[in-house]
């Protein structure tokens, strides 16, 4: 087959299969978004791969191979994320119990606040180091920068970082402070 022919067969593929295709990841993904990038791997694959695309009604239970495997594949990496930002979760509230007396009955509130409220580069600076296990001569590369300069900006990212948190924690316990002098009373 010539290109234009791969061409016409997929186009044909795609048209004949797509809702069906797109039903499938849409009833087992959380958000549609996620189906969508489903559907979009599947048919990615399918287009490199249209040599090995069977005709007819195999073409369509071949897709739906294609799409499951691309399911599993983003449910790995979804269970690796939450894995990841438990861990980092994790790390930054053992980062912040060192640089502060802060009681240990606070636990993890306000991590996942004060993440929030960091910028996208700090978090990454600290998701880098964290979750990446990098050292600032690894993010330097990443980064594309000096080690000094990623050593001074991971610096401060942790900073940033546990003042953050403590702000998080003072708005927790300002707005515990009315419950807490009810139940004295």
């Amino acid at each position: 087959m010539n290109e234009q022919d791969d061409r016409s067969r997929f186009e044909a593929v795609y048209r004949q299969t797509y809702e069906q295709i797109l039903g499938y990841a849409v009833r087992r993904c959380s958000s549609p978004e996620d189906a969508a990038d489903i559907v979009a791997e599947t048919y990615v694959i399918a287009w490199r791969r249209i040599a090995e695309l069977p005709h007819g009604e195999a073409g369509k239970l071949w897709l739906y191979g294609v799409a499951r495997r691309v399911l599993a594949n983003h449910r790995r990496g979804e269970r690796r994320r939450l894995t990841r930002h438990t861990e980092l979760t994790d790390e930054l509230e053992h980062l912040y119990a060192a640089h502060s007396h802060q009681s240990e009955q606070d636990g993890a509130n306000g991590v996942d606040e004060a993440l929030d409220l960091l910028a996208d580069s700090d978090r990454e600076l600290l998701a880098l180091a964290l979750w990446e296990g990098l050292d600032p001569g690894e993010i330097a590369h990443v980064l594309d920068c000096s080690r000094n300069a990623a050593r001074i900006r991971l610096h401060r990212a942790r900073r940033r970082f546990a003042k953050a948190l403590e702000k998080t924690r003072s708005s927790a316990r300002f707005a515990a402070r009315p419950l807490i002098e009810k139940e004295s009373r």
